[in-house]
């Protein structure tokens, strides 16, 4: 009986490790890659080609005293509006994350007047494609 059961078990184990487990892990993206959250760098050309996904998160790496990361709305986007922002991700560090939990659409900027000079985000982050099947 002793025999059997360590034999079962190996067999379970065998099939624990074989089988295949669907990989759904959280990207980093660190804006601007190496010129980081900078004015005159093209964020829209940066994100081109990305697919961002429920889970991943925005890395923003800057001058902490120059500048800062602010959700607002499409229409203060476009005008690079921030007065009444919808959320502000800046912690005071430079180095701040926007975690993106919604299929949705994120405008990001800089409230500290790097908008008009290119400093500004837009990312839609969409639901997870279901695991390729093997």
């Amino acid at each position: 009986m002793g025999r059997s059961m360590v034999l079962i078990s190996a067999v379970v184990l065998a099939f624990l490790v074989a089988a295949p487990i669907p990989e759904v892990t959280a990207k980093k993206y660190l804006v601007g890659d190496k010129k980081f959250w900078n004015p005159n760098i093209n964020y829209t050309l940066w994100a081109q080609g990305k697919h961002f996904y429920v889970g991943d998160w925005l890395y923003f790496v800057f001058y902490r005293d120059q500048h800062n990361i602010l959700e607002v709305n499409k229409a203060d986007y476009e005008k690079c509006i921030s007065n009444l922002p919808i959320r502000n991700y800046t912690r005071g560090a430079g180095r701040d994350i926007v975690p993106l939990y919604e299929t949705r659409r994120y405008y990001l900027l800089d409230g500290r007047g790097g908008c008009v000079q290119g400093m500004k985000l837009d990312v839609l982050v969409e639901t997870p494609p279901p695991p390729s099947s093997f």
